[in-house]
């Protein structure tokens, strides 16, 4: 095993206060007893003049308005440019078209659609007290990455340890099909890869001249801008659901204990949703959806995997079925200046484990050792030491600066590949 992780109600009352009866009411009888005073006269001379002239104002403007390239330019004088600090009252208006967010909408669902497929998985179901239950059957979502049929996906869309519980075990998959977008044909299709650790897989089916998914830079993704999340939602079928992006490298983990730097958004991502896209208003996509938040008070709070982090493992998954990564073998506990004090010990990794005849155990790393630094670098966690090593590639070196017995020292480690379990 690889190093281990230590892991209103707003009440606003709307209060209708009435007007204070005596000041208004007897203003209105006086106002009324001058009308009746005044007669016809006053209709002729001031209130019908009045009447017509705000209704002729009233036709003309809404005349104007319906205009669209009159509407524009009276509009235009209220508009404050970008930059201008001209105008005295320093307005903010701009003219918001809803058609345009929603030809934006349907323009990247008319892009991308094509690209999403529904996946089928059907698995065998062991119960731990009565053997042998038959069958199940779960859904979810892929993103087509390639025209000859390769299709990227959730590790727990088709690997059925993600869905296993203690009353019950899923066997392996049995049978896996995809559904094209307008397609009612299922093909069925063989996993290529799958990844536990950044819950990513690759499928594939026997079809050529696909549609593959126009991928963006979700570097570039910023806080507010459109996306939305195409899918088999529920498994209904491509569904799409728009909103924003809420936050980006935002750490999240999941309920096997993965941890992800993930893009947040608050377009609704549903069950059967893993494994499909979000996209950017370009129709490009920037991230894989994964993850979401469910339970009272939660609300739009959903996670997907940056696209650019999949590539490499896409890659890997496509030429070795798995992913390789450096390896050094050694189980570790954090240790902060509280508990390696109560120990004797300083502050570092303390090394509890060794896996036999890995790479630390053979550049002569000890149980009980204190790993400080790594390539001349501070260490304190687990965490921080695997960030250093999976920059590293399989045969590079690195170097550990170690506190044995009150002494440090230098232990140059050649990294090993992980091994597959």
């Amino acid at each position: 095993m690889e190093e281990n992780k230590n892991q209103e109600n707003l009440n606003d009352e709307n209060s209708f206060k009435s007007v204070a009866p005596n000041t208004i009411n007897n203003q209105a009888f006086k106002e009324k007893k001058v009308k009746n005073n005044n007669g016809t006269g006053f209709v002729k001379t001031v209130l019908l003049p009045f009447t017509c002239g705000v209704l002729g104002a009233g036709i003309v403007v809404g005349t104007c308005f319906g205009v669209p390239s009159i509407r524009n330019n009276i509009l235009s004088g209220f508009v404050t440019e970008e930059g201008d600090t001209s105008t005295s009252a320093d307005l903010n208006t701009q003219q918001i078209s809803l058609l345009d967010y929603s030809d934006t909408a349907v323009g990247v669902a008319q892009k991308v659609l094509p690209s999403i497929v529904g996946i089928n998985v059907t698995y065998s179901v062991n119960s731990i007290f009565y053997g042998n239950q038959g069958t199940a059957s779960a859904q979810g979502s892929g993103v087509i990455i390639s025209d000859d049929g390769y299709i990227l996906t959730n590790n727990h869309v088709v690997n059925s340890s993600s869905s296993s519980s203690s009353f019950y075990e899923l066997g392996k998959a049995s049978k896996i099909t995809v559904k094209l977008y307008n397609d009612d044909t299922e093909y069925e299709a063989k996993i290529i890869g799958t990844d536990e650790q950044t819950d990513l897989a690759v499928i594939k089916i026997d079809k050529d001249g696909l549609t593959a998914a126009e991928l963006g830079d979700s570097d570039g993704v910023q806080v507010g801008e459109f996306c939305m999340a195409i899918g088999n939602n529920l498994g209904l079928g491509t569904t799409v659901t728009d909103g924003i992006v809420s936050a980006v490298n935002r750490e999240v983990t999941d309920e096997d204990g993965n941890s992800y730097t993930a893009i947040q958004t608050n377009a609704a991502i549903n069950s059967g949703n893993s494994g499909g896209a979000l996209v950017n208003s370009q129709g490009q996509v920037i991230g894989i959806n994964t993850l979401k938040v469910s339970g009272d008070g939660v609300e739009g709070v959903g996670f997907a995997i940056p696209i650019n982090s999949t590539t490499d493992i896409t890659d890997q998954l496509i030429e070795y079925n798995k992913v390789r990564r450096p390896y050094l073998g050694i189980g570790g506990i954090d240790l902060d200046e509280e508990l390696a004090e109560r120990n004797n010990l300083t502050v570092g990794i303390y090394v509890k484990s060794l896996e036999t005849f890995s790479a630390a155990e053979k550049a002569g790393v000890r149980v009980g050792d204190v790993i400080v630094k790594v390539d001349g670098q501070d260490v304190e966690s687990v965490e921080e030491l695997n960030e250093i090593k999976n920059k590293k590639q399989i045969g590079d070196k690195i170097t550990l600066t170690v506190w044995r017995d009150g002494k440090t020292q230098d232990i140059e480690v050649t990294l090993q590949e992980q091994p597959t379990d």
